[in-house]
């Protein structure tokens, strides 16, 4: 049973992600789908009760946000995994700019996002935590991204 949890600012490869690592094996709550906090927490309750492994899928800047799936889902037995995006402003506004529609974000709410982004720490809880990377920036273009994960170092 696994919880795995992403960190970053919107734009940031987290959805395209969960497509390639996650998609055939963990659930994905995502609010944007979901539009709601309640129902957010109800979908996770819900995995946790069945001991279905899910990705949640925000940007979850804070370690309070964070904690919210970081205590439930330990306290059922999962094993609690991060991944920390790469969350420069400049590269995530260009690839928001090409989105369209409501994928799109008014670039105060990634600006915002950034402003409140604390990095995560193992401390928080999770047994195990990443630093996710686009790999290629030409891949922006269309043909999918690449990512570099590495395993994440506190920094002192």
């Amino acid at each position: 049973m696994e919880a795995v949890i992403f960190i970053g600012i919107q734009a940031t490869g987290k959805s395209s992600f969960y497509r390639e690592r996650f998609f055939h094996s963990h659930v994905r709550v995502n609010r944007d789908m979901l539009r709601t906090r309640h129902r957010e927490r109800l979908l996770i309750d819900a995995c946790i009760a069945g001991k279905q492994a899910f990705v949640v899928d925000n940007t979850n800047p804070t370690p309070a946000e964070r904690q919210r799936t970081i205590v439930p889902a330990r306290a059922a037995g999962f094993r609690v995994v991060g991944y920390f995006f790469k969350s420069a402003i400049v590269p995530a506004l260009a690839r928001n700019a090409g989105r369209e529609g409501a994928a799109r974000i008014p670039e105060r709410g990634i600006r915002g996002t950034r402003a409140r982004l604390v990095l995560p720490s193992l401390g928080e809880g999770f047994d195990a935590l990443y630093f996710v990377e686009i790999a290629d920036a030409a891949a922006d273009a269309g043909a999918g991204l690449g990512f570099r994960v590495e395993e994440w170092r506190d920094e002192v």
